[in-house]
């Protein structure tokens, strides 16, 4: 008796990190189309451009969780480079996305200050080949933090929202930690615990992981 071949997923991904901070930058891609999306092309463009390429993959966007510098420093330059789009982040992130030029310096960074074609708002969705992703703002890292869900794959790109076994930073300007902990808890755990997600820095995780492990936000420490 033959197996029967398993069923191609409609989404794919990989992790590329980038810059000296390791930043995980993702490509996610359409299975069907093989259309695919930068998300958080931080530095490292060759780097990111190689990937692409093995991958086999045309890209049509770019997608930005949030205005750090090593998450979309140099996404104006790739979108430039390449004549591509970039939806994301919300607006609130816009003082941050203004002073890249001035950051990159101060970091030892190559970044460039740009406009994102499309500002996302919480229930928006963006699109990449036939996938269709929700966006969920999700403030307190940064004040216009964004996270991109892909419901038919329970899957996630969440920046620096939330890591295995830990939180993002709460003190950069505009940081807030309560409203970190209440983006997490009433707009990503109720996403379900199978949830899978990847972070903008380490390994991946999955919702349910986070809920019962996690010093900051499980269920225990928040009790």
């Amino acid at each position: 008796m033959t197996d029967t071949p398993k069923p191609t997923p409609p989404m794919r991904a990989a992790i590329i990190p980038v810059t000296p901070l390791q930043q995980n930058c993702s490509l996610i891609w359409c299975t069907a189309t093989m259309k695919g999306a930068l998300v958080d092309p931080g530095g490292d463009l060759d780097k990111l451009k190689e990937g692409v390429a093995k991958a086999g993959v045309t890209l049509e966007k770019i997608l930005v969780t949030h205005g750090h510098l090593d998450h979309c420093g140099q996404a104006g330059m790739l979108a430039e480079e390449l004549g591509l789009d970039i939806e994301g982040p919300h607006e609130d992130d816009r003082f941050w996305i203004d002073q890249l030029d001035d950051d990159g310096p101060r970091w030892g960074m190559v970044a460039k200050s740009f406009t994102p074609t499309r500002w996302l708002k919480h229930g928006d969705t963006v699109t990449v080949g036939e996938l269709t992703l929700d966006v969920i703002h999700c403030p307190g890292h940064t004040p216009g933090h964004v996270v991109f869900f892909h419901e038919p794959s329970r899957f996630a790109i969440v920046g620096d929202v939330l890591f295995q076994g830990s939180i993002g930073r709460t003190d950069f300007p505009k940081g807030n930690h309560q409203d970190l902990i209440d983006s997490i808890t009433q707009r990503l755990w109720p996403l379900g615990e199978d949830v899978m997600f990847i972070p903008g820095h380490g390994p991946t995780s999955t919702f349910g992981r986070e809920r019962k492990t996690n010093a900051f936000v499980s269920d225990y420490a928040l009790s």
